[in-house]
């Protein structure tokens, strides 16, 4: 049976408010969290609305369940630090974290990244930063002054990559603009689009999916800026699983070439990846200055 659910209760630097949306057992506890358990939790990323993630990703459990024989609890929290905190308590046996998200979750517990979003033949991806056209925010030097809303403050292309766009023109968070977080990147372009932000960063992919969906008008907003390539999100697990287990689950995913699962990840397919395709986040991070206590505790 595949279980699904939004956990709750787990504490971090950020405010954190989740909802059970079907009944189940709960994440590994220590007592049966073995290298070969006999179900799964399985993490996705809280990117977007949560109830969302969890509808569109009920193909990719049916898939795991029928391809490893065990059963998948679907797991999502509401931000980021509380998923990598789940991941340090050996909560989540797989996990699809944002780049910053995976290498901040590294620094704190035993993972292997083994497989990213592959799109038209790339494993990389780009952020943007939007400005509003009522405001009259086309350009960079019309950002002084104003407001910019951001994602989760641990997401790559909706915080680390656009806050590092706008360093490089010379446009530092609190003393050039004002930044608030948001959450989701759909939270950042719409609060763009109504004027509740004057501009914002957050990842194209998402961004045009946005905008094929008919909830963004791009009359509203215009593209400022586009970040140098990101590497996709890795899918990880937990180092400590039975490596015959571990192989299995590899081949699941690179195997994996049926749309319906595919489809809201918006990829081809998964290519392999490992922890050195990550360093330009460690990069990015480092040059931002960016305190992993303001993720996590």
């Amino acid at each position: 049976m595949i279980s699904i659910k939004l956990k709750q209760g787990l504490t971090s630097s950020f405010l954190v408010g989740v909802v059970v949306l079907a009944g189940c057992s709960g994440s590994n506890s220590s007592a049966v969290d073995t290298a070969n358990p006999s179900k799964l939790v399985v993490a996705l990323l809280p990117d977007e609305d949560a109830a969302t993630v969890i509808q569109d990703n009920e193909g990719l459990a049916k898939h795991l369940e029928d391809t490893l024989g065990k059963e998948i609890e679907l797991f999502v929290t509401t931000d980021y630090s509380s998923m990598i905190e789940a991941a340090s308590n050996g909560r989540l046996d797989l996990a699809y974290f944002g780049p910053l998200s995976y290498v901040l979750a590294k620094t704190r517990s035993d993972l292997d990244p083994f497989a990213a979003r592959l799109k038209e033949g790339s494993t990389t991806y780009t952020s943007i930063i939007i400005g509003s056209v009522d405001a009259g925010v086309d350009e960079f030097s019309d950002i002084e002054g104003q407001t910019v809303a951001f994602g989760d403050p641990a997401s790559t292309s909706s915080r680390l990559f656009p806050e590092l766009t706008l360093a490089n023109a010379d446009l530092k968070s609190g003393e050039n603009y004002e930044a608030v977080f948001l959450g989701g990147h759909d939270a950042v372009a719409l609060a763009v689009q109504n004027g509740n932000a004057q501009a914002g960063g957050l990842s194209r992919p998402i961004f045009e999916s946005l905008v094929a969906e008919g909830m963004i008008d791009p009359e509203k907003v215009t593209i400022i800026a586009e970040s140098d390539p990101i590497p996709q999100y890795p899918w990880t697990m937990r180092s400590d699983l039975d490596p015959e287990l571990k192989e299995e689950i590899r081949t699941a995913f690179l195997d994996l070439n049926d749309e319906a699962v595919l489809g809201p990840f918006k990829a081809d397919g998964f290519a392999a990846m490992e922890d050195k395709d990550y360093d330009s986040i460690r990069k990015a991070g480092d040059i931002l200055e960016l305190d992993l206590g303001e993720f996590v505790q």
